[in-house]
């Protein structure tokens, strides 16, 4: 009690100083403390606290239901941290999110709320079991301010993400004009190496058109191994927040059929996670089933390019590099041993392959730059589902345009004066830092 206000980030010295000045502090009112609770009754409250204590401790092993538990970093009262670990080991079913800038009082403090980690640790469902199209609650105010401002706020500010769409005409211009607003909408596109291109994309669209786009991503993603070994609350279960759902036929199914926005990488992680060299190279596979399911729910297609991941990092060891050092492919083939695949069907570049994290360089930040095609209606459509060589033609077409985006964004961002982020930042301190640092004339 009498180190609660002390700052652990203190000096050992000026701590044992305020120390002994709160202990001083307390002497005058011990001699009240033992009228109040007399020693022979503080005793028995003790061995009844360690009793109760010991029970339950030798209980927790038999308790089934889920746990979610909460610790702090700078609980000052209680051992916070290490008890969290502990009940983690003890439990049957238990997740722990530790907040490591928090104080005793978490659930007090403004940085993020208990709704946000239950809906981020999927406790929140409507039934036995957690169904991730029909238990999503849309993120409050509160959630997207800090998403947008304190987690994806550096990347924003360092990305300076621009967007372009194609209006029904063909016409490009600057914003998400050209995307229709009501659903149910597929976007489809190329995966940036580890998806950076995401958080972007997610806020444009919130800030521009008040869209929540649900997107579909590697169900590893969604498992408990994926989880950091520090349990705090991670970018994982911000996109978990934000409306990510496993890639599955399943899920695509039931979001279109609610006309939502819905995001589709066709490439998946073997665009990702791709090797050397293969910037803005697409690995699609052989089938066209989403082309059929957009049809069959009349779901308008939108094809879109994204760019600007080589002026970010470069990849200097990828999966071919990383599997030759001895350690290092160890780590790997145990990682992905029980990970979850997307599919057994799929042949090809994007078969299922092991997951890893390449090496990277980091660059002097350039910028994103993101192209929405001309939509492609399907309503109406029955030949693409009673027609396969429709449907695949109509899959070669939307890749075709993906590429056409990709390699129009690469040419014209060669003529963007404010491509890197000096010249960005010098715009904004020149001018008014809520002015829209211009680009490229279209």
């Amino acid at each position: 009690m009498a180190s609660v206000n002390i700052e652990s980030s203190l000096p050992p010295g000026q701590r044992l100083e305020r120390l002994s000045g709160s202990l001083s502090g307390l002497l005058p009112y011990l001699s009240d403390f033992v009228d109040v609770i007399p020693k022979d009754s503080l005793l028995w409250k003790l061995k009844l606290l360690k009793s109760a204590a010991a029970y339950a401790n030798s209980r927790l092993h038999a308790v089934k239901a889920e746990v979610l538990v909460l610790s702090s970093g700078k609980d000052n009262i209680l051992p916070s941290r290490d008890e969290g670990q502990r009940l983690m080991n003890s439990l049957q079913d238990c997740v722990v999110r530790h907040f490591k800038s928090s104080g005793h009082t978490l659930l007090l403090e403004d940085e993020i709320g208990l709704m946000t980690v239950i809906k981020g640790t999927g406790k929140y469902r409507r039934s036995r079991r957690l169904d991730f199209t029909s238990d999503f609650l849309l993120p409050s105010t509160t959630e997207l301010k800090y998403a947008c401002d304190q987690v994806a706020g550096f990347f924003r500010f360092a990305t300076g993400s621009i967007l372009f769409s194609t209006l029904e005409d063909g016409k490009i211009v600057k914003g998400l004009a050209g995307v229709p607003s009501e659903g149910p909408v597929l976007l489809v596109g190329y995966h940036i190496l580890l998806g950076l291109e995401l958080f972007p994309l997610v806020d444009g669209f919130l800030r521009e058109k008040n869209i929540m786009i649900r997107g579909l991503a590697h169900p590893e993603l969604f498992s408990r191994t994926f989880e950091s070994s520090s349990s705090e609350f991670s970018l994982i279960d911000w996109v978990k927040v934000l409306g990510a759902v496993p890639v599955t036929a399943t899920n695509l199914f039931k979001l279109l059929s609610k006309k939502s926005h819905v995001l589709l990488y066709p490439g998946g992680s073997r665009e990702a996670l791709h090797y050397k060299g293969e910037e803005y190279k697409l690995f699609w596979p052989d089938q066209q089933e989403f082309v059929r399911m957009a049809a069959r729910f009349g779901a308008t297609i939108v094809p879109f390019g994204a760019v600007g991941e080589d002026d970010i990092a470069e990849v200097v060891l990828d999966y071919k590099d990383l599997i030759k050092i001895p350690v290092v492919n160890d780590f790997i083939k145990d990682a992905n041993r029980n990970a979850i695949r997307v599919t057994d069907e799929i042949k090809g570049e994007v078969a299922n392959r092991d997951l890893f994290i390449p090496v990277m360089l980091p660059k002097i930040p350039g910028r994103f730059y993101y192209l929405f095609g001309k939509p492609i209606k399907t309503k109406g459509r029955e030949d693409i589902l009673t027609d396969k060589q429709v449907a695949n033609q109509l899959y070669l077409q939307i890749k075709s345009e993906v590429e056409r985006n990709l390699m129009f964004l690469i040419k014209k961002r060669q003529e963007d004066p404010y491509r890197s982020i000096v010249d960005r930042t010098l715009y904004k301190a020149l001018y008014a830092p809520s002015h829209e640092v211009p680009t490229f004339e279209l």
